[in-house]
């Protein structure tokens, strides 16, 4: 028999036989909020070069939508910007699931405004009068502003009601019984809130601070009025003292263990929490970043 055709086969037959007995690689499933999903990308396309065997696939879709494939037992780990419901975290039991809360950084909700608008401060209450239902503001004169290239009415941009963006700037903003005003612009997620504001001159949006641009500018916001107000900033949201700060998490089922838990120890560790902050969140801690 030819000697090059028997190496070749050997050669073959060793590959094969080791790619059987190598160890399959563990894929963890990552769904949720539209606020984390950057960060949550970032940490996955980080983190195989830590732990080569795992594979971390994220999707967003929003704070619901992570919840409901928890609550399905679909994912892994669900993103969310909001604490989970009281029916939603009965529905997981009665489904089998325990859901374990993580907090895994901070994010100041960020209220944007066109570039050219001349306001720079408003206190909750005033927020509160242009999202509300019945409005008492629906033009920038009824604040007392001229916007350049805004014939007055206010463009009232929001999320999806899926949303824990939405859901949290409602319970801050609205009360815990507010409600929407109706005719909001709802965009699916907080890069279409940007990208609509920076387009429009008469438009106000909110999201998490980390989809700021300079094409836009960030409304300072004041817990009792304009003049007490806070610039969002991960200092800012870090200290809460940013009145519209929030905390964002990851959930699993049950106390996480084997691959989940050293991909959520990792996330809270100094590398994880770094890669964090640099992508415009504040840490769980303190940290040194290089």
């Amino acid at each position: 028999m030819n000697i090059k055709l028997i190496l070749t086969t050997s050669v073959l037959a060793s590959s094969l036989i080791a790619s059987v007995n190598a160890p399959a690689r563990t894929t963890i499933q990552n769904k949720g909020s539209d606020t984390l999903v950057n960060v949550a990308q970032a940490w996955a396309e980080t983190y195989p070069k830590i732990n080569p065997d795992i594979a971390v696939a994220v999707s967003g879709g929003g704070s619901g939508t992570g919840i409901a494939a928890m609550i399905n037992g679909t994912v892994d780990i669900a993103n969310a910007s909001r604490s989970m419901k009281e029916k939603e975290k009965k529905l997981a039991e009665k489904n089998g699931q325990n859901p374990i809360e993580h907090v895994v950084g901070y994010d100041a909700l960020a209220v944007f405004i066109h570039k050219n608008n001349p306001a720079t401060s408003m206190s909750i209450e005033q927020l509160k009068d242009i999202y509300g239902r019945n409005p008492k503001v629906k033009k920038w004169s009824d604040m007392g502003i001229k916007v350049p290239g805004c014939k007055d009415a206010i463009v009232v941009v929001s999320r999806q009601n899926n949303s824990g963006t939405y859901a949290y700037f409602k319970k801050a903003i609205l009360g815990k019984k507010g409600k929407y005003r109706q005719g909001t612009l709802d965009m699916h997620g907080s890069k279409d809130v940007v990208d609509l504001v920076e387009k429009t001159p008469c438009a106000i949006g909110y999201s998490g601070l980390a989809y700021a641009t300079d094409h836009l500018a960030t409304v300072c916001v004041g817990k009792e009025t304009a003049k007490d107000c806070i610039v969002p900033s991960v200092a800012t949201a870090s200290d809460r003292t940013y009145p519209i700060a929030r905390p964002l998490f990851m959930y699993t089922n049950g106390e996480p263990k084997g691959a989940i838990k050293t991909y959520l120890d990792w996330i809270k560790s100094d590398e994880g929490q770094c890669i964090l902050q640099n992508k415009g969140y504040a840490p769980i801690r303190a940290v040194s970043c290089n």
